[in-house]
Order: structure tokens, then sequence, then C-alpha cells
């Protein structure tokens, strides 16, 4: 197979970014990377995923599939305009007109049919329903179509039970044939005699001969293959490959690849790009390719299939996952939107109250994180030459990754974190602690050294009393956030620094209370990071490690590397265990460890009960159990600093996510603490950081690489030490709250908290799980107060404060 792939080092311009140049404002995210999206824009709705064109480009329709209410959008292609929102139960990805544009068909997801809307006086309007099988817990989830008008057949391929159905409209009768794999979408020839089928989870593309009706070949192609587009001829596939970077270019008649075209913006970049959506413009001479995690197009010049040529970048908005072509005109859904915002009035609605209705409506914004973005549809013409260059420029601009940080970090000489990857620092032991969801304003807003709002504050000092102490005798972290929006892609970031294109794209289906699983945390071979998590990483540079409940349930690794590598009798997810009994089952262990002079470089750890249970009666309140995770924090921190591997100890403390609860600053910000004998006493850092900026720290310390452009890109924690130890030992502050205290009162927070699942992370509605919490902590009549503060935004020309 030949296989070429183009880098876009293009011109040195490309890369040396000149903030004079931009004219346009540039907004920060609160992962450290930056927009400066080109074009107008219409409002879509949530985590739009797939933009369906009509066959004389008149009508294009997007599928919104998000955590919130989930719609399906009519949009006026000549006049830009929104024509019809109709809400739809359940939906994923799945739509397609038919010829006459008269019909539009949408998955529905985990209801397991196919849903025809009549398209009437600009409106959609339910028509019928297509059934696979029954509904939710029936594993079918329908994902991309297909349409044969002419002889009234869909084609629906699956990623719960990976198969395709092949359905004759008039009798509505589905058959079925397993594909092996999660499949993504699937297109048929101009001919329509074969079906090209995207498999997401098999890494190739099959091919189904719909006269022979059977799968005849099948091509492999990078990880993650996604979205395809074809040419008018057929005879040459484009496939999006998310956790590549890449496009694969398939010759049809002679069945291979002839090209990989490299879309991330350096060559041999490591996961980060997520290429997830292709598009070729009308005359078929230009590529457009959408970069969900670079935030951008990449473009290329396709006019010659096997020798194809880079061209440029073009910024769009947060998070892209579709793009197509009408005329001259680029559409880009953008998933997230534009900004990331601050959730300081996320107070659940109660849905026994007439405001239901309103949030319902959209009338009201739901604070919640999972939901909490709107999409947006960025449209602009085809860019010519200079403006690619420049439009190129930016994206550069707005990337804070490039090669040389896989390899040299910021710092200062002699700083305990080296710069270069593989240097020495006196550190040789990291113990990396995992806990549950809280943002900083939840926990730390009471603390008048930092950028806090007392008024959100519901776990202050007196119920966290060991993570203050923290906070003040080593360093107070302000401006820390998560890269995290849940748990389910929350862990895959705080252990791998990357969540790929599957995890984003489903996990708010089940979030949002419309079946699905929980697939993060090594739970399924799709949603893993290609390169593996912390541990591969560890595995790869020849560095020891263990792990003490993440990634394992059950008492069981969740995935192969962490054989041999685990606690056996440290407990997982259970809330019946308090975590001040998992420090000491990890007591017992590092007791055996060091005295065989056997403790791993590199210790990951989960302490979870600062999730709490709501009020199930006979439960621990949520301040008992926030303060049983306070003081098992305080514990573990005393006992190592009192330890002897202290001097050569850092402890790194973060939330996986931060979606129970408000901030004012951004809904991302969350607690991170350190400690440890080179880390700085009664500092205060005001520096952003991120879960990744955590990872590279670590990265640093041990002498290994990044694992994808997300941690290689974050800054590293180096201003938190000082090159002279102070080895005074931290001791435990007592709780100042009676963690046995029970849930005794029967009220309707009580029997709403009975019907929640707590036997897995983030099983339950997290949205009513927060008010829950909110009442017991501020009382039955508590309202949240109104926004003090604007969105987490920078402005072009501003700088960053020093921290000094």
């Amino acid at each position: 197979m030949k296989k070429l792939f183009t880098s876009f080092l293009l011109l040195a311009t490309f890369i040396v970014y000149a903030q004079s140049d931009l004219s346009i404002h540039r907004i920060s995210l609160p992962n450290g990377w930056s927009l400066s999206p080109v074009g107008k824009s219409l409002e879509l709705g949530d985590l739009p995923l797939n933009i369906a064109v009509s066959s004389t480009k008149k009508y294009l329709a997007v599928t919104n599939n998000g955590q919130s209410t989930q719609t399906i959008q009519l949009i006026d292609v000549a006049n830009k305009k929104v024509l019809d929102n109709v809400v739809i139960p359940k939906s994923w990805l799945g739509l397609h007109f038919s010829a006459n544009e008269k019909y539009l068909y949408a998955s529905g997801g985990n209801d397991n049919w196919i849903l025809k809307y009549a398209i009437s006086n600009n409106k959609l309007v339910l028509q019928d329903s297509i059934l696979l099988g029954k509904k939710w817990p029936v594993r079918i989830s329908p994902a991309g179509i297909a349409l044969n008008d002419a002889t009234q057949t869909i084609y629906v391929v699956t990623k719960e039970n990976n198969s395709l159905y092949t359905i004759d409209l008039k009798t509505k009768q589905p058959d079925s044939l397993k594909l092996g794999a999660e499949a993504y979408t699937c297109l048929l020839s101009p001919d329509k005699k074969e079906l090209y089928i995207s498999l997401w989870g098999g890494d190739k593309i099959l091919i189904y001969n719909t006269l022979q009706k059977k799968l005849t070949d099948s091509i492999a192609v990078g990880d993650n293959p996604n979205d395809i587009c074809l040419t008018k001829s057929g005879k040459y596939l484009f496939v999006a490959n998310a956790n590549d970077n890449s496009v694969s270019v398939i010759d049809i008649k002679n069945r291979k690849v002839i090209e990989t075209l490299n879309a991330a913006l350096y060559p041999n970049a490591p996961a980060g790009s997520t290429t997830n959506s292709v598009a070729l413009s009308s005359d078929e001479k230009t590529l457009y390719i959408a970069n969900a995690d670079n935030n951008c197009l990449a473009v290329f010049d396709v006019s010659k299939p096997g020798s194809s040529q880079s061209k440029g970048l073009i910024p769009v908005g947060w998070y892209p996952t579709c793009v197509r072509v009408v005329g001259n005109t680029i559409f880009v859904a953008n998933g997230k939107g534009f900004t990331s915002l601050p959730n300081p009035n996320y107070r659940p609605f109660d849905t026994s109250k007439t405001t239901a209705s309103a949030y319902q409506k959209g009338t009201l914004r739901d604070e919640y994180i999972g939901g909490l973005f709107t999409g947006t549809l960025s449209y602009f013409p085809a860019p010519t030459p200079l403006q690619l260059s420049q439009y190129s420029r930016q994206v550069y601009g707005n990337t804070p990754y490039n090669k040389e940080k896989e390899m040299q970090a910021a710092g200062e000489p002699d700083n305990p974190i080296p710069m270069k990857v593989g240097d020495t620092s006196p550190i040789k032991y990291v113990f990396y602690i995992v806990k549950e969801n809280r943002t900083y304003d939840q926990v730390l807003g009471d603390m008048k050294e930092g950028n806090g709002d007392t008024s959100l504050c519901l776990f202050g000092e007196k119920i966290t009393p060991n993570l203050h102490a923290l906070a003040r005798e080593f360093v107070l972290l302000d401006n820390f956030y998560v890269n995290a929006e849940v748990s389910a892609d929350g862990h895959n970031w705080s252990l791998g620094g990357y969540a790929d294109d599957y995890l984003e794209k489903t996990w708010p289906t089940s979030y949002g209370g419309r079946g699905g699983t929980y697939d993060g945390e090594g739970n399924r071979e799709i949603a893993n990071n290609k390169g593996g998590f912390i541990w591969n990483n560890a595995a790869r540079a020849g560095v020891s490690y263990r792990t003490y409940g993440e990634f394992v349930d059950d008492y069981k690794p969740n995935i192969p590397i962490l054989k041999n590598h685990f606690c056996q009798y440290y407990t997982s997810w259970d809330q019946m265990v308090r975590d001040t009994t998992r420090v000491g089952q990890w007591k017992r262990d590092f007791d055996s460890l060091v005295a065989h002079n056997a403790l791993p470089q590199l210790n990951t750890l989960r302490i979870i009960n600062d999730h709490t249970e709501g009020l199930r009666k006979g439960r621990p309140t949520p301040f008992a159990h926030c303060a049983d995770n306070d003081l098992a924090v305080g514990m573990f921190v005393d006992y190592l600093s009192k330890s002897p591997v202290w001097k050569e100890s850092v402890v790194f403390i973060v939330e996986d996510d931060a979606q129970d609860g408000p901030d004012h600053i951004d809904a991302h910000r969350s607690t991170a603490y350190l400690a440890g004998g080179f880390v700085k006493r009664h500092y205060i850092d005001h520096t952003m950081y991120s879960t990744t900026s955590v990872l590279h720290t670590i990265e640093l310390i041990l002498g290994m690489p990044p694992m994808s452009q997300y941690d290689a890109a974050a800054e590293p924690m180096w201003r938190c030490f000082a090159n002279t130890p102070d080895l005074t030992p931290f001791n435990t502050k007592p709780s100042q709250v009676d963690i046995n205290e029970k849930n005794v009162v029967e009220n309707a927070w009580q029997r709403k908290s009975e019907g929640f699942d707590f036997s897995g992370e983030d099983r339950i509605p997290d949205r009513e799980f927060t008010e829950v919490i909110w009442k017991a902590v501020k009382g039955e009549n508590a309202i949240v107060p109104a926004p003090k503060r604007a969105a987490f935004v920078k402005l072009s020309g501003e700088e960053e404060d020093d921290d000094d």
C-alpha cells in the first residue's frame, strides 16, 4: 500500500504567529486553547453532530445530540435561516433527505427506530417511524443512514449491536447483518450497487454489495474511522480517522488506500486533532477536514489523488463535528459553540414546579455543564489563497501545542520540574489522587486568598479543613480547570490526557437519560485512547507503576496494562466503604512496598466520597461524606510526609471533573492540590492550569513524553516547586463535623435520593442530584445568587498575569 503523509509545514509564516495580524478577538478556552472563528454563524442546539444536505441544496438539516434537549433543525441554505426546530426524544447522528426533498429520515437513537419527517411549508412534521427492535435496554442504537429512493430501501448502521439493517420502506421490515464492531455511518455508491460503511470500532471500511446482499470487501484504514465522502464518479472515497489525525484516500476500483493525509498541524503529532468529518468542494478539487480538538478545518488540494497537497487551515468554533459544502459556501457544525461559560446559577430546576417547562421550552438555561454549551453553525465562502494563509496563522496562534513542546517544556533552570523530557528530577515518587466532581467555588470559595465566591461555597473550611490546610500550607491554585465535562470523559482525560471522539460523542446520550452505557475508564475498547493511558506511557518509558482503584472495578483491572500492577484489596467504587478506610488499605500496601524497596515511581489512587449520596436515608449526609473524603486526604499526606520517601515524593490531587456544582468563573474550574518536599510553602499561584498540566508535570518528573497534543501543550506546574526542599511534615486536621452523621429526614429530596443509582460513577441524573445537594446544604428555600462575573474570555492582546 502506498502511504503518503503530507504535513502542514508549508510555509514558515504559518507557524510564526504575529498577534498584530489578527483583526478579530480571540476567545480563550479553559483548556488553554483559543478560538478565532471566521465567518458568520447561526445558533444550533446541544452538541450538533451531523449536517445533511438536500438534493437541490435548498435545505440543510442538523441533528443536535447532546445531554439536554435534543432537536432536529431545518435550515434555509440561501437565506441562512433556521426554518424549524423540532424536539426529538432520542436521536444520534443519522440524517438523510429523500431525493425529492419531501422527507427527512433521522436516527431515533436508543429508541431503536428511524423517524420519518415530512417537509411541509418549510416545517418538519413527524409522519412515521420504522422500528429496528424494542427500545433500550435492547442494544441497537442506529447511527448513519443511506437511502436508495429508486428501490425505496433504507440502510442503517448501528453502534450498539454492530449491525447493518436493510429496510424495505414499503413493508418496513428490517433485515440485519452483523458487522463485527461499532459502525459510524454509511454511503451509497453513485450507481447504488455498493454501500460503504465506516467501521468505527474496527478500523476499516466495509463494502456491502446491495444486489448480492452481502459484504464483499474490507479495506483497512486508520483508527476510529468515522465520517466519509465520495467523489461524484464514485472513484475515490475519503475517510476521516479520528485517533490518527488523518484521512485515508481510497481507490474504490482497486480496493486500496492510495494515500493518507496528515490533517494535524504538525507531522507525527500524537493524538489530539480528532479528525472527524470530511467534505469535498463543488469542483472536487479541494477537501475540507474538520479537526474537532484543534478547532479548525484542514484544507487539501486533492485534484490529483495520490499526490494531494496541503493548502492551509481555517479557524472555526469549539469542537467542530461536521463540515459540508454547498456551492462556494462552507458550513461547519461546532459541537460546543464559541466559548466556555460560568454557571453560578447552576441549581437544577425542581421538576414539580412550573419553571421546569420554561427550561424544556428553552426560555431558561439549565447551567449543568453537560448541556451548558450551545452549538453553532459557522458559514463562510471558500477562502482565497491569501485568506487561507492568514487563517492558517490564526490557527497556529490559537494552538498552544507544537512539536518542540513534546520534548522541551517551559520552566526554569534547577527547578525540580525538568524542562526536557528525560532530564532527572530530585522527585522520584509521584502519588496522583483523583477525586469526584467538585468545582472550585464549592470547596475553596471561602478562601479570601483566592478568587472565590463565598455564596457558592457548599463544603467550606468547616467541612474540608485538610483541603484548606493543603491549599494554605503548600500552594493555592485558583485558576485550575478540568479538561472534561463529566466523569465518563473525566477519568480518560485525567489518566490519558485525551478523550477520543467515540467517548465525547456518546456520553451525552447516557447522561441525558436516553440509554447507553458508561464506557470510560477502560470499559469499552473503542473509548480507550489509542496509545493507552499514563500506565502504558510509564511502561514504555521503563517507569514502575501501580494503581489503587483507578481503572479497576470489582477488584479486577479494566485494561491489560494494569494486570499485576494494582492493589488487589483496595476498594474502587463502593460508597459503602469510607475513604478513610481506603487510605488504610493504601497504607498497608505502601508499608509493604517500602519495606521491600519496591515502591513504584507512579502511584494512582481513586478517593471517591466527595461525590456524596445526596439525602439517602440511613446513609452519610453530604457533609459527612465530604468530611470523610477530606480526612482521608489529610491522613494520606500526613502518613506520606512522615515516611522515609517524603523528600523524594510529590502528591497531586484533582477532581476528575467539575460537573456537580456552580462556579462563577467557569463551569470547568475546579480544585487541585499539591504536597511534597519540593512543593513551595504558603504560595499562591494564579497561573492558568488544567488537568493536562498535572499530567505534563508528572511526565516531566518521571521522564515520560506526553501522551497527546493536550498534555504536550499544557503549562507544567513548575512555579509551584522550589529547588530547596522543605521537609516539614503535614499534620492531619481533625474533622469538625461528624463523619458518622446519617441522613434521617424524610422529605421530597430524601425520596428523590432513594431513587438514584449510586452503584457506579455518574449513574444518576446529575442535574437532579446537584439540586438535592444544594437543598441539603443551603436549605429548602435556598436560591443561587445572580452571576457576578462574565464568561471565561481573554481578548487578543491581553497578557496573562505572571502569577508572581
